[in-house]
């Protein structure tokens, strides 16, 4: 299809609604997303010698029942040195990046950024969209976008769909989109390495009424998340733990789509290649490797313009 070139408006929002059944806005207009990816202009901050089990089983500490004022403080200050390890650990997990990350991350850069300089009046050509005068694009077809000039770029890329069905139990169900690159060739051993771009990752882990403690966290999370799924493993952890304790601090009971076994299915969990991007169907679950690669059909090209 020479000659042809897809182009995309920004929206309002995007909604849809998420395993637990809560209806999740998303943003998509391209003028408000912020190109802060790991590592950008940030410094490496070293990780912190206290550990997470250390500061819970601080808590297990006995004091005497009749100093009040002072039993107090201690757990004032115990709490305040529990968000700043927390933060400090968050810190030095965004401040490292491999060779690979910054490479994809710079690529997803100039991809968004080549979308947000079209200037034709376009909507996506996806049945949702089809036909109306909505000049907007949906999350699927921006990350297929992206996905394809990544392919374009020659990075193994697609749009990798992961769905989870009750398990384990008492974790709702759901499904998640997102883009996925399989890099085997920059590793000297061999290995598989496997980068998610997220990209409304800060929003996946914003909560009403959480502590301002809480929000710093998220407020320090990217817009838009490129990394390994080893850091993107780290993080999860880390905003879980903090996400429990601002619940646990608020006297508020924490929703199963909050927990840390149901943010991990997201991104971790096995998930399908779309082949509508892809050459290859690979399947990959949460150890990284790939389960197998059959070969398909080539399908038509996804650049299909629709004039609004």
């Amino acid at each position: 299809m020479a000659g042809r070139v897809t182009r995309f408006l920004p929206s309002r929002h995007h909604q849809e609604r998420d395993g637990g059944g809560r209806q999740v806005s998303e943003e998509v207009g391209l003028e408000e997303v912020e190109f802060e990816f790991l590592g950008d202009g940030g410094q490496s901050f070293a990780a912190t010698s206290t550990s997470r089990d250390e500061i819970w089983n601080s808590n297990g500490m006995e004091f005497d029942e009749d100093d009040d004022e002072g039993e107090s403080k201690i757990g004032i200050e115990r709490n305040k040195s529990f968000w700043d390890d927390q933060y400090q650990l968050l810190q030095a997990t965004l401040g490292r990046s491999s060779n690979v990350e910054s490479r994809i991350r710079n690529k997803t850069k100039e991809a968004l950024k080549e979308i947000q300089s079209l200037e034709a009046i376009t909507c996506c050509s996806c049945a949702d969209h089809k036909g109306t005068k909505n000049l907007s694009f949906c999350k699927k077809c921006l990350l297929r976008q992206i996905s394809s000039q990544l392919q374009s770029d020659g990075y193994n890329s697609a749009i990798c769909k992961t769905k989870w069905r009750n398990s384990p139990p008492n974790i709702p169900s759901g499904e998640h989109n997102f883009v996925d690159v399989v890099d085997s060739k920059s590793s000297k051993k061999g290995e598989v390495i496997r980068v998610i771009i997220e990209m409304h990752f800060r929003a996946e882990f914003e909560m009403a009424r959480a502590s301002e403690e809480y929000n710093r966290l998220v407020r320090r999370l990217p817009q838009v998340f490129v990394g390994k799924v080893e850091r993107l493993r780290t993080l999860i952890k880390i905003m879980c733990i903090a996400a429990k304790r601002c619940m646990k601090e608020n006297k508020m009971h924490m929703g199963p789509w909050r927990k840390q076994r149901y943010m991990q299915s997201k991104w971790l969990g096995p998930c399908e290649w779309n082949t509508s991007t892809t050459l290859f169907s690979p399947m990959i679950s949460s150890d990284e490797r790939i389960i197998s690669k059959t070969k398909v059909k080539p399908m038509g090209s996804m650049l299909t313009v629709l004039i609004c």
